[in-house]
Formats: C-alpha cells, structure tokens, sequence
C-alpha cells in the first residue's frame, strides 16, 4: 500500500520540516519530494503536513505516519537483510553528543545491534566540539553531534533552535550578571550563548561547570541559573526562561551525522548505523 521510496522522502521531510533539505538529503529534486509525499498523502487518504511558503508542519495524521513509516522500512530492512544472507561485522567507533544522554538513542542502538549482531560497536559520549576534533584525527568512525547552522559539514538529522531553560521559579535580577550554567569548552552551546551575551552587552557570570548533561540539568534544577539547551530536547523538570527576562535570542544549531574516513572498513557498518538513525531521527526529539 504505501511505496517505501515515498515513506523514506516523508521521513527526511519530517526531520528536516524541509522540502528542500530533504531533497538534498537523499539526493533528489525538490518537485520529486513533492511527488512523492503527494502520492503517500493519496494512498493514505489523508493530509500529513500542513506546510505555506514559509514553514512546513506534521498534522495529527503526518504524526501518527512517523511511527508507521518507522516500522515498515524497518522490518523491509530486517527481510532484506535476511534473505540476500548479507551480515554487517566488525568494530564500529560511534560518537554521540552529550545532548542524546537522555533521549531514545539507546532504544535506536539496541536495535541495530539486535539487527546487526556481529558488530562490535563502541560508544562515545562527548561534547560536540570534542567529538568533531576526534572524528577529525580518525579516533571514530560516525559522529551524531551538533553544529552551528551555517557550517556546511555533514548530513543534517533536523534543525533546531538553542532557547534559555532554568528551574520553573528560577528569577532573573536584570541588574545583576545572568548566571550560567554551561559545559566547558569546545562546548558549541557554551560559545553560542556566550556569544549571544556578549552582543547584547549583557553581563554574565559561570556558576556551574560540567561535562556532563546530567550535572548541567542538576544546577539547573537547583535553580543556579540558566543553560542554553535545544529547544527539541528539554530535558524533563526544566522550562524556557520567558522573553521578559531579556535574554537575548540565540543562534539555530543543526544535530548532524558525519562520517570519517569514507575508506575506512567501518564504512558499511557506519553507513547501516547512519540509516538507522535517519530513520528513527524523529523518536530523538521531545515533544
């Protein structure tokens, strides 16, 4: 009933919330996607984005899709894969950013090693900045991670903004430098919200350190301050400091995934675990 050409372009359009990043994605011209979304929302019968010239959004039933969508070309993946008798083996070093800790990621590995048995996959947990620097000195082979928004590097997953989140009493004195709460550098969320201070003229202070998304998230709680975080991943028991705190607005990021060395034996495996996650791409955001 529903093409799987057709699923995987509604797939991209989803992530991205683009037609024309979508396109790019897979390789394809943007009358194409259209074609291709067009005829899904015909054999399902319904609309499943309501999309203008400005902005493209999942309806109720483009929501519904994901998980659909998802489930079909898994399973053709898993038939495929069973009946050419193909096995993926060998050791895959995957990088992901500190942002993932408490998604559904783990949910989307498990599954590729139930999958893909034979691969010796080795996980690394980083800040962005760290793992590009790793991927760029060949100690990983597929990175999930962050960048800015105009940096043309790697294959984009979805769009996002950064927005500033504290404890849901927390108060801001405006006549008193804003308490951050920040990881360390080459942290790429710490250098967009400095930035973002430092062209508002806006005095800042750091009241907590970490490498670790979770110690953030407990100064946070603890209402030391406020951390720039994506806006599609707020962790739980955190809430968006409202506009009349003043902070300034702060630059879009991408999550992106980047392969290392295209001759590396790792690339099969990093290609398969980089299709997974496409894929699944939608299960990492919160609502």
């Amino acid at each position: 009933m529903y093409d799987p050409s057709h699923l995987r372009t509604f797939l991209a359009v989803a992530q991205t919330l683009s037609f024309t990043q979508a396109a790019r994605r897979l390789g394809l011209r943007q009358s194409t996607v259209s074609q291709h979304v067009r005829r899904l929302e015909e054999a399902a019968g319904r609309q499943l984005f309501s999309r203008d010239t400005h902005s493209v959004e999942l309806t109720e039933d483009g929501e519904a899709m994901l998980g659909f969508a998802r489930r079909i070309l898994e399973v053709q993946e898993q038939a495929a894969a069973f009946f050419t008798g193909t096995r993926l083996r060998g050791r895959l070093r995957f990088g992901a950013s500190e942002d993932f800790v408490l998604t559904r990621l783990p949910e989307i590995l498990e599954s590729f090693r139930y999958d893909h048995p034979e691969v010796d996959l080795e996980l690394t947990v980083e800040l962005s900045g760290t793992l590009h620097e790793q991927l760029a000195a060949g100690k990983l082979d597929l990175v999930l991670a962050k960048r800015r928004a105009e940096d043309p590097l790697g294959e984009l997953v979805w769009h996002d903004g950064l927005v500033w989140i504290g404890a849901e009493r927390l108060r801001l004195d405006p006549d008193r430098p804003v308490p951050l709460i920040v990881y360390p550098p080459p942290g790429i969320t710490r250098a967009l919200a400095l930035e973002a201070l430092e062209r508002q003229g806006r005095d800042w202070r750091i009241v907590c350190t970490s490498g670790s998304l979770n110690g953030l998230i407990a100064a946070a709680r603890a209402g030391l301050g406020v951390m720039a975080h994506s806006r599609g991943l707020i962790p739980p028991g955190l809430f968006r400091v409202p506009e009349r705190a003043g902070l300034p607005e702060l630059d879009k990021v991408d999550f992106v995934l980047i392969h290392g060395n295209r001759r590396s034996p790792a690339q099969t495996t990093a290609d398969a675990l980089a299709a997974a996650i496409l894929t699944s791409g939608t299960q990492l955001r919160r609502p």
